[in-house]
């Protein structure tokens, strides 16, 4: 059978997706890039904001209009969504009756099992055939059959339990559940034997990693046996909470050169009683005072943040309070979204939308005006400096490699020489508030 799958919204739907996909082809099954060619397609929604169940929403139409043409497909829907509970999962699959499989998020098992109870040997065969060549390529350090990412999400946290209150994500991925240190290692070490030079742990909440655990691990202990894979060359990690994040952390990283000084730490708003409507846990002195204190001990790293713009009661004077804490704390990178209000969140019930999607808008792109300069500024300090780069693509219109440092910068380059997961080293002869250019300097490392 081919399938393919089409995934919107976070890193961690990207994981469930690729996760889903080795699971597939290890059943015999073989992914396909056109969604025409497929037998089966599997859209993976996201929720979070309106415009992305927007999105989803249009594109399983536009699959099930697709089926009514081609009544051999099948359809697997999965992700936000449908939804962790039951009782979400009935309106939808009420709503969406030509769909076959609904999937919760990171939890395939309902398609994995309808399809394995519809094979035939021949595809038993299929599936133990593949699971041996992966282990022998593993054994090997050979990278198996199928693409596999420079940079590879491995999720480490699934749902969450903090429920803000404009939070979608504790009704529809579940309470908070932290994969065990063992597991969550093995997972690396197969991508880093298929080929991934980077991976990044996932969760919502990545600092109360462990905490739901027997023996209680942490994050920083998790990272630093990471660290240890050989093979390995970058980790990250996100997404991290002010209220969470500690000083374990932050030696872990300054021990551990394998280990990215970058931090998605959500302020969200810099108007205390907005952030008390939110239900962060923290007042907008105590998220400065985090800044600092990451700063003071890791005086190189790179630091960005989420903020939504006209929460319910965000007068213009909260607003102006956000952007002096965007102006003093001065991001590497911001992500900015307009408030819409999510169905089942406190926010949803309890205050009306009172803010003018117009004024919300005016608000957002103010941000963005503010941010912009920031990191025009910021990315300029790299000019004419030598940066390592991970190599994880190509910009093929204009001919040119694309990666990554450390801090998480974008950098472009030209070379003609193959350079797909290479540690380049890069002079950077241009800088722009979303990217740099460089061009390579000596020999890459591999």
């Amino acid at each position: 059978m081919k399938f393919h799958i089409w995934t919107i919204g976070c890193q961690m739907n990207e994981a469930d997706s690729r996760r889903l996909s080795e699971a597939l082809e290890a059943a015999g099954h073989s992914a396909c890039p056109a969604a025409g060619e497929a037998d089966l397609l599997i859209l993976n929604t996201c929720v979070v904001r309106q415009s992305a169940e927007d999105r989803a929403r249009a594109r399983l139409a536009e699959v099930l209009a697709w089926k009514r043409r081609h009544p051999g497909v099948k359809i697997a829907l999965m992700g936000c969504l449908v939804g962790h509970r039951p009782a979400t999962r009935r309106p939808v699959e009420e709503e969406w009756a030509g769909v076959d499989f609904f999937l919760p998020p990171s939890d395939p098992r309902p398609l994995l099992e309808a399809l394995a109870g519809s094979d035939d040997d021949s595809a038993g065969r299929n599936a133990e055939r593949r699971l041996r060549l992966e282990r022998e390529s593993a054994m090997a350090g050979r990278p198996s059959p199928g693409a596999t990412p420079v940079s590879a999400n491995v999720p480490v946290v699934l749902g969450c339990s903090r429920a803000c209150t404009y939070c979608v994500i504790p009704y529809r991925r579940g309470r908070e559940r932290s994969r065990p240190p063992a597991e969550v290692l093995e997972e690396v070490r197969s991508l880093v034997a298929q080929g991934a030079r980077e991976v990044v742990l996932l969760g919502q909440i990545v600092d109360r990693y462990g905490q739901d655990l027997p023996d209680r691990p942490t994050l920083a202990g998790l990272l630093r046996q990471a660290a240890r894979i050989d093979g390995l060359r970058r980790i990250r990690f996100l997404t991290n909470h002010p209220a969470f994040l500690d000083d374990d952390l932050l030696n872990a990283i300054a021990d551990e050169p394998r280990i990215c000084p970058h931090f998605e730490i959500p302020a969200q708003a810099g108007n205390d009683e907005v952030l008390r409507r939110m239900r962060r846990g923290y007042t907008a002195s105590e998220y400065r005072a985090v800044i600092e204190r990451i700063r003071r001990r890791l005086p190189e790293c790179a630091i960005h943040s989420d903020f939504i713009v006209g929460f319910p009661g965000e007068t213009e004077a909260a607003f102006e309070e956000t952007v002096r804490l965007l102006q003093d704390l001065r991001f590497d990178k911001v992500h900015i979204a307009r408030y819409s209000p999510r169905p089942e969140t406190l926010a949803a019930r309890r205050w009306p939308d009172e803010v003018s999607e117009e004024e919300k808008e005016r608000r957002r792109a103010r941000l963005e005006t503010v941010q912009r300069h920031i990191q025009s500024e910021l990315n300029a300090r790299f000019l004419g400096r030598v940066v390592e780069v991970l190599v994880d693509g190509r910009d093929e219109r204009r001919n040119r490699w694309r990666g990554r440092t450390s801090l998480d910068r974008i950098v472009f380059f030209s070379d003609i020489r193959p350079r797909l997961g290479d540690l380049a080293q890069v002079r950077i002869v241009w800088t722009g508030p979303y990217s740099l250019i460089g061009e390579p300097v000596g020999a890459p490392e591999v």
